[in-house]
């Protein structure tokens, strides 16, 4: 007997396994070791300390290594982290500081540094082979031009998605005088929400099932390294800025109150005016703000922050269905507003895009394919000029998986979906795109400041790894992105 997928996603319940057709002859998958949720304390990721600053630069040193941390209570999980920690630590910069990253290689495998929405030149945007081998080190050079969330990650080739899962990803902000100036929540009332979903065996060490090439999906929700944690808060407004730093999950954020979420800001910046929404969906690599106002609930409340099941999703544990907890505990004053306007964002018109192009995500047997191709360094398959204004429609004609689709370089607006407006909260500067089930979803952009040769795939790092990636080309002359700033062998001399 065959089963579709969408029959088996039909059978969803508490504790019932899900997996694609075809694999369900396999035998029950052994799931995570069970833990209760809303027992472990949320935490923070530390901020990076420059090791020292000079008038346009901070410099800052990170190590990728193996460490052995606890993430299910009375267990050792093997990671490998920046400063050997996950999520990594973050990083907080002024616009138009510039930033210097030395990343460090200890691990056994050569890696690659995206910082994921940064404007990057070609050589240090973290093209995937553009390696840093084992007992190698390489600087970054970001201009931190733009004022968001953003979040850096691994990106080598055919690698990426085990190596994020392992535990390379981490945050990193820029803020502006016009983002401070606003009576936005700020200081410890301004909270990075680091989403992932991963499996554990009963000793404690990862499992990484990628469903043959399909998707990874994991039985327990971590939030900045913490299964299911259990925030105490003020009954006042904080700001959240979540990051979906999963494999393949999209999430469904909701309170479990029905109350509103206030989008502010999306994966590039803030939007022109606050967003009311029930739910908020985040694709894999995509980043939303918002605000939550506690001061509505009783000293005592408790409200969950819920993740509904989502079609796209194969879950084999319902306890996917939650993230976190807040506990309102304490009563503060609060000197916080959430303005009317924010950040005016201004369309770009579609009379001055000069070209359109189209690109079609699909499955090829076991690769998954752009335009029907697959990766290939040499190979161009777009070449905007700088300045160039293009609309490019991505196009998803098949149904049972969604890309959510990532252009490096450029911030762009979603100007449709199938024909019809996009949601109010994707209005904003994106770098991701969330492309659903037999969608077309077309997006416009001017592209550079940069020339050179840049990465499109889906986000999905299953599919990136297996090999839904391309690249385009901006203008022509730019830097190599392979051998202009080539990593180095340690011993690195002081920054």
């Amino acid at each position: 007997m065959t089963i579709t997928r969408r029959e088996a996603l039909s059978l969803i319940g508490k504790g019932t396994l899900l997996l694609p057709a075809g694999m369900l002859s396999m035998g029950a998958v052994q799931l995570s070791p069970q833990i209760k949720p809303f027992e472990l304390s949320f935490r923070i990721p530390p901020f990076l300390q420059p090791v020292r600053s000079d008038n346009t630069t901070d410099y800052y040193e990170i190590t990728m290594q193996r460490a052995r941390v606890e993430i299910l209570p009375g267990l050792g999980t093997e990671i490998w982290g920046y400063n050997g920690i996950t999520p990594g630590p973050i990083i907080k910069q002024p616009r138009n500081r510039q930033s210097l990253v030395r990343f460090i290689n200890k691990l056994p495998e050569s890696t690659v540094i995206h910082l994921h929405g940064m404007a990057s030149l070609p050589q240090y945007d973290g093209y995937a082979e553009d390696l840093i081998p084992p007992e190698y080190y390489k600087n970054y050079i970001y201009p931190n031009n733009r004022a968001a969330t953003l979040w850096y990650h691994d990106h080598a080739l055919h690698e990426t998605s085990r190596h994020v899962y392992m535990g390379l990803a981490g945050m990193y902000i820029v803020e502006d005088d016009l983002e401070l100036s606003l009576p936005l929540p700020k200081g410890n009332y301004d909270v990075p929400l680091i989403v992932q979903d991963k499996s554990f065996a009963s000793d404690g060490s990862l499992v990484f099932d990628d469903r043959r090439r399909l998707g990874l999906y994991g039985d327990v929700m971590l939030v900045n390294g913490v299964p299911w944690p259990r925030m105490e808060v003020a009954n006042r407004k904080y700001r959240f800025r979540v990051l979906n730093a999963g494999t393949s999950r999209t999430c469904n954020l909701r309170l479990s109150t029905g109350d509103d979420l206030i989008v502010i800001a999306s994966d590039a910046g803030l939007l022109s005016a606050p967003v009311r929404t029930k739910t908020l969906r985040v694709g894999m690599a995509e980043r939303y703000e918002f605000i939550i106002d506690f001061s509505k609930y009783p000293i005592g409340a408790q409200i969950v922050l819920e993740n509904p099941i989502f079609s796209s999703n194969i879950d084999t544990d319902s306890r996917t269905q939650q993230v976190m907890r807040f506990d309102v505990l304490r009563q503060e004053s609060d000197d916080s507003q959430i303005p009317n306007t924010i950040r005016p964002v201004q369309p770009i018109s579609v009379s001055q895009a000069v070209r359109t192009r189209t690109f079609r995500f699909g499955r090829n047997f076991q690769d998954w394919v752009i335009n029907g191709r697959t990766w290939d360094k040499n190979r161009v398959d777009a070449n905007p000029g700088v300045g160039d204004i293009e609309i490019w429609n991505l196009v998803n004609a098949g149904g049972g998986w969604v890309h959510p689709v990532h252009i490096h370089l450029v911030d762009l607006q979603l100007l449709d979906r199938n024909g019809r407006a996009p949601l109010a909260y994707e209005r904003g500067w994106k770098d991701v795109f969330f492309l659903g089930e037999s969608q077309t979803v077309r997006v416009i952009a001017k592209f550079g400041p940069h020339a050179g040769k840049y990465m499109m795939h889906c986000h999905n790092l299953v599919h990136e790894d297996h090999d839904m990636m391309t690249q385009f080309e901006v203008g022509s002359g730019g830097p190599d992105p392979i051998t202009t700033a080539k990593a180095l062998p340690l011993p690195a001399p002081p920054l």
